[in-house]
C-alpha cells in the first residue's frame, strides 16, 4: 500500500501562486508515476499534470500548460505542483495520485481510473 498526503492549498487572488505538495509513504518503491487531478463542484475529476517517478518525464493538461509545473523529489518521496498565474477557474479540490504500473502510453497518465492510490485532496480557491 501507498499513502498520499497533500498539503499547500488555500485561498489566493487571481494572478497569484501556490505550491502544492504530496508526500508518499509506504511501498513507495512500487510507484511508477504520480499525477495531480482536480475536481470543481458539479464537475468531473480532471487531469492536471503527471510525472514519472524515475525518469521525471512530465505531462500537462492544455489548460495549465505554461502556468503549472510538476516536479518530484525522490529523496523525500514527494511530488510538487507549482501553480502560477492562477485563475478563478482553477478553483477546485486538488488530488494527488500514484500509479504503480509501467507504461509507454502517456495517455494513461491523464486517466483517473488508471491510478492505484489517492490522497484526500486539498482545496484551492482563487478569488477574482
Amino acid at each position: 500500500q501507498v499513502q498520499l498526503v497533500e498539503s499547500g492549498g488555500g485561498l489566493v487572488q487571481a494572478g497569484g501562486s501556490l505550491r502544492l505538495s504530496c508526500a508518499a509513504s509506504g511501498r513507495t518503491f512500487s510507484i511508477y508515476a504520480m499525477g495531480w487531478f482536480r475536481q470543481a463542484p458539479g464537475k468531473e475529476r480532471e487531469f492536471v499534470a503527471a510525472v514519472t517517478w524515475t525518469a521525471g518525464n512530465t505531462y500537462y493538461a492544455d489548460s495549465v500548460k505554461g502556468r503549472f509545473t510538476i516536479s518530484r523529489d525522490n529523496s523525500k518521496n514527494t511530488v510538487y505542483l507549482q501553480a502560477n498565474s492562477l485563475k478563478p477557474e482553477d478553483t477546485a479540490v486538488y488530488y494527488c495520485a500514484a500509479d504503480k504500473r509501467p507504461t509507454f502510453d502517456s495517455f494513461r497518465y491523464t486517466q483517473a481510473h488508471e491510478y492505484d492510490y489517492w490522497g484526500q485532496g486539498t482545496q484551492v480557491t482563487v478569488s477574482s
